[in-house]
């Protein structure tokens, strides 16, 4: 299997502006530029995509990982927080860390736990990043 997305940019870096398109056009032509990713303007980046797709990589493993334990969760919501750093040699995502909640009535928080870690390890984004990868899982009533 195979996915494609495709990054276009016009100008230079401080002043040009990009388009993202994904084979799928869940994004098509979606903007993205300098201040997008560094000042906190309006619009995309890159570690926020990346965020995103682990994320959505993350539950969907933990979902499985769940199931193989008997739980069936009635909702999963996790946040990924991407780090990107100023480092002598550029920039550098250094970390993700993973805010978890985990809505499964009667489940056992040991087994939710185990699954949780077992994700984060597995998960293929997780696999394919080099950062430190953190995490925080709760169980919610």
């Amino acid at each position: 299997m195979e996915r494609r997305a495709t990054a276009v940019w016009q100008g230079d870096l401080r002043h040009g502006k990009g388009a993202l398109t994904t084979e799928s056009k869940a994004l098509s032509a979606t903007p993205y530029s300098f201040s997008t990713r560094f000042e906190g303007m309006p619009g995309t980046n890159p570690e926020e995509l990346l965020g995103a797709a682990h994320a959505g990589c993350f539950t969907m493993a933990l979902t499985h990982l769940l199931g193989e334990t008997g739980i069936t969760p009635e909702r999963i919501e996790t946040r990924a927080t991407v780090t990107l750093e100023k480092q002598e040699s550029g920039f550098a995502i250094t970390k993700v860390h993973l805010d978890v909640g985990v809505r499964a009535p009667g489940a056992d928080r040991g087994k939710v736990d185990e699954a949780a870690t077992k994700a984060k390890v597995n998960c293929p984004l997780s696999k394919v990043l080099k950062a430190a990868i953190s995490m925080e899982a709760r169980l919610e009533a």
